[in-house]
């Protein structure tokens, strides 16, 4: 494969509403929530107000946002391409979507197996 495999990726509303929320606060990140408090949303925060732990890892940059995932939920799914995408509804309750009417919302597409053989040469989870 000579293309680069994404781990994420976002779908043009998402894009839409990381700009928005860009020009607002300034730059933002997102957090894959596991499944605490607000279920397994997108979580976006200006950044430097949500701490980064030693348990997260990078899966790669939407829209100039860097979006992390928990270690053991991002080996879960390290055979999925996570696609932030957008939908109709409140946020999650600590995500700056939150009040708009709209929110983040994560779609997954399971990589083919050229993808994942070009991920494990050395673009993959650790």
């Amino acid at each position: 494969m000579t293309n680069e495999v994404e781990r994420v990726a976002a779908t043009p509303a998402a894009l839409a509403l990381i700009a928005e929320l860009t020009a607002e606060y300034g730059p933002v990140l997102f957090h894959q929530s596991g499944g605490c408090c607000d279920g397994s949303s997108p979580m976006c925060y200006p950044q430097g107000e949500f701490r980064i732990g030693e348990g997260d890892i990078l899966l790669g940059e939407v829209g100039g946002a860097p979006v992390y995932i928990g270690r053991a939920q991002g080996e879960a799914w390290a055979h999925t391409q996570l696609i932030l995408d957008v939908v109709s509804g409140r946020g999650g309750m600590f995500s700056l979507d939150n009040g708009r009417e709209q929110r983040f919302l994560t779609r997954g597409r399971v990589f083919s197996e050229d993808e994942l053989r070009f991920l494990a040469d050395g673009s993959g989870l650790p």
